[in-house]
């Protein structure tokens, strides 16, 4: 089976570059309507057999597209929301992304158990999102599984559950909203086959 793992559309707070990450939180932009629309094109041929999202407004409504495409109707999964901020919350200084940045940084070299300023550590983050995510797959033996989370969560989780995502790749390769990170069923863990539209070479 394949999980496709994405990041939601665009938000006002994206625009604003502003750390969102408690839900509800906002709705998609315009423009963010218009990825989740593109989103659900390029997935129009795969064989979805679930597709799921945070409980973010932003992960359901760039879900829901898809959903309609198969014609089902979007699962809301709680534990794949955003990394929580804590301190940083409604921010959008070059000092409160510096720390964000460098903490993200820190857990892609393992360093789990760092904790955002009144916020997350990355233990928690990668707990929450797998046990999601392993309750979203049991059971699935073929098809597709679409998982609308956000940008911090997927890396994490990414890196988590395949050995072939290196810190590098965790850590600088930001997704874009709606970019995706693929990977599929190898035996009993994962592998990634692509991150962001770039293929990652399977030995």
């Amino acid at each position: 089976m394949k999980l496709v793992l994405v990041r939601h559309g665009e938000t006002a707070s994206n625009v604003r570059m502003v750390l969102d990450s408690l839900p509800p939180g906002p709705p998609l932009t315009d423009l963010g309507h218009e990825q989740a629309n593109v989103l659900a094109d390029a997935l129009a041929d795969e064989p979805v057999v679930a597709v799921c999202a945070s409980t973010a407004v932003r992960a359901q409504q760039t879900a829901a597209p898809v959903a309609a495409r198969h014609g089902m109707a979007v699962r809301v999964v709680e534990g794949v929301q955003e990394i929580f901020c804590g301190d940083l919350e409604g921010r959008s200084d070059r000092e409160a992304y510096g720390v964000f940045v460098k903490t993200a940084s820190e857990w892609a070299d393992g360093r789990l158990d760092l904790t955002l300023p009144g916020g997350e550590n990355g233990r928690q983050v990668v707990d929450r999102c797998l046990a999601a995510i392993e309750r979203i797959t049991e059971g699935v033996t073929g098809g597709t599984v679409v998982l609308v989370s956000h940008g911090g969560a997927i890396r994490l989780a990414g890196q988590a559950l395949a050995p072939n995502v290196t810190a590098s790749l965790a850590a600088g390769g930001l997704l874009p909203n709606t970019g995706r990170v693929v990977l599929e069923r190898d035996g009993a863990g994962w592998r990634c086959t692509a991150w962001s539209g770039v293929d990652i070479v399977v030995d």
